[in-house]
């Protein structure tokens, strides 16, 4: 059996982080340097679901490119998935080009200051509006991040998958009691960075916890148990074909997915189904006459809900497609432009295979 642990007190648990913060937290990243709502908006809309390290060059080349909203909001769509590209999760790239028009069209270019103004924007949710309140508004605001939330569930032995409603009820009702109403600023960005270096999933550095002295989970031997994870379940298995057709130019055909659904918005390489025939759909679809047809190694891509199957297939094909542009728009690129466009992973990852052959 553990040993008993002394009851958390909100005021103690603030004092700690934000002593800690002062000392250790980190106040130097690119985002950090000028703290206006726009650029906070950013960080936190890119740092979903991804780390640090791989935000911080995009971060850099996008505020390059759009140093404040106006910039984005006057950007073409191909423009902001181009600089998104390889960032994945793509709906958020096309999330803040809608709310840059509503901000600039509705709210004369400056962010709403409460919640409800916020949250009503594309891709913000309720953590990330008291990041942008927090962060860049000092005002009092809660956050729940996934660092956040595995530092309260540690340190307060919370049971459950934190997905479920009940559970992640129960630990916004926690941040709000243990979210101070001054130096919030400091307490949020110390949440989240102890939660990033030391309360991390695997090895956590609990000796250098400003917590640790009262952290439930560390006192009973359950560090590595919590937090619980999603119960697993069998992600299904889907099949494709990609095709890379190419003219006498050497130039690769692409084609711009439908702005919803899977890598909206994107260019990619035409998508057929894994039973099909190239050479049939060419010609059915664009009017090509194939000349030379090859297989490539197929891969694996996998997605939060299926895994997905990839066989490249290259085609040298002849004359122009037969297609609507207004209906289907399409473009031929040399692989020297892939820089200039936005491009899921895999077809990226196909057309940097054909640049080396």
């Amino acid at each position: 059996m553990g040993k008993p642990t002394p009851a958390i007190d909100p005021n103690w648990f603030q004092q700690s982080v934000v002593q800690w913060y002062e000392k250790h937290g980190r106040k130097h990243l690119p985002w950090q340097k000028e703290r206006s709502p726009y650029r906070v908006w950013l960080s936190e809309i890119m740092l979903q679901q991804t780390q640090v390290k791989t935000v911080i060059p995009y971060f850099e080349r996008f505020t390059q490119r759009f140093p404040d909203i106006q910039s984005l909001a006057e950007a073409p769509i191909d423009d902001v998935l181009s600089l998104w590209s390889g960032l994945g999760y793509y709906a958020r790239a096309r999330n803040i080009h809608k709310t840059a028009h509503i901000i600039t069209q509705n709210h004369k270019g400056e962010f709403p200051r409460d919640t409800e103004g916020l949250v009503a924007l594309p891709g913000i949710g309720r953590s990330t509006a008291g990041a942008i309140q927090s962060l860049s508004m000092r005002k009092s605001a809660a956050i729940l991040d996934g660092n956040v939330k595995r530092v309260l569930i540690r340190s307060h032995e919370i049971e459950g998958w934190s997905g479920k409603r009940e559970i992640e009820n129960q630990l916004w009702s926690l941040s709000q009691r243990c979210t101070p109403t001054t130096k919030c600023r400091q307490y949020n960005q110390a949440m989240m960075d102890i939660g990033a270096t030391l309360c991390s999933r695997s090895k956590p550095q609990c000796e250098q916890c400003p917590l640790n002295s009262r952290c439930r989970a560390l006192a009973k031997g359950r560090v590595d148990e919590l937090p619980h994870r999603k119960p697993k379940k069998t992600l299904p298995v889907r099949h494709c074909q990609m095709l890379v057709i190419s003219n006498t130019k050497k130039e690769i055909f692409l084609e711009k997915r439908p702005n919803s659904g899977l890598w909206g918005g994107l260019w990619s390489l035409p998508q057929i189904e894994f039973e099909e025939c190239p050479e049939a759909r060419c010609l059915e679809n664009w009017r090509f006459n194939v000349s030379e047809t090859t297989k490539l190694p197929p891969f694996r891509h996998t997605f939060s809900h299926f895994h997905l199957t990839i066989q490249p297939v290259t085609l040298r094909v002849k004359g122009k497609p037969r297609v609507s542009e207004q209906t289907h728009p399409h473009r031929w690129v040399k692989l020297s432009q892939l820089d200039q466009l936005g491009l899921s992973s895999p077809v990226k990852k196909i057309l940097i295979q054909q640049q080396t052959q």
